[in-house]
């Protein structure tokens, strides 16, 4: 009889075996879809967008426009820098041109993720090859070179390089310090007002440097 009863159980124990282990695939999978599921807040690993809007926090127009219009704005100084390797003379203009290099590069990348976390396009979708020291009224952007002013500068070399680089650049300059001066007044987001902040204060010194450099050219 011991024998029978030890016969009939193992059976029975595959089973519950079996139903203990059904169930605990069950439970697992329920996690894992609670995890996974849109706005989980158990979510350990959200997903990269989520945490770029979450790190972007509250944005208006006016944060959008800075970011949308200072990205054409730096990649055109890095232009205007990265001629100055084989055409400037002066070494200071050379350093400048390095530090400015420095600084604006890391700055776009950043401006382009908060677009991205905002679901905004990266660009406002009007010309930036604008003319010297356009404003903000006719839709344009302060301080960008013109074709034509590029074309010269490229074209430069040594001295005359030097000057055309300290001119155009302290126009570029004062023309993103009123950008970033309006962000100042007007933008909603922390970042992007601490950006601004970055590149009034910094900007701002390397135009004294420049006229300084000029001055003596």
């Amino acid at each position: 009889m011991t024998s029978f009863k030890r016969a009939l159980n193992r059976p029975m124990g595959r089973a519950l075996n079996r139903r203990v282990a059904m169930a605990g695939a069950v439970a697992a999978g329920a996690l894992l879809l609670t995890a996974c599921g849109d706005g989980g807040a158990d979510s350990s690993a959200p997903s990269p967008d989520v945490t770029a809007s979450a790190s972007a926090g509250a944005f208006n127009d006016a944060d959008v426009a800075f970011a949308q219009g200072m990205i054409p704005h730096h990649e055109q100084a890095l232009e205007m820098a990265r001629l100055a390797g084989g055409r400037a003379s002066d070494q200071a203009i050379k350093t400048l041109a390095e530090q400015v290099e420095k600084a604006q590069d890391p700055e776009i990348r950043t401006m382009r993720s908060w677009l991205t976390a905002w679901g905004k396009p990266q660009s406002p979708g009007m010309d930036h090859g604008t003319g010297h020291g356009a404003g903000h009224g006719d839709g344009q952007m302060p301080g960008m070179m013109s074709d034509k002013d590029m074309d010269a500068l490229m074209a430069a070399k040594g001295t005359d390089f030097d000057r055309k680089f300290a001119q155009m650049m302290i126009d570029h300059h004062n023309g993103a310090i009123d950008m970033a001066r309006d962000e100042q007044a007007n933008g909603r987001n922390a970042d992007a007002k601490k950006l601004a902040d970055a590149v009034d204060t910094g900007q701002s010194a390397e135009v004294e440097r420049l006229q300084s450099i000029l001055d003596r050219l």
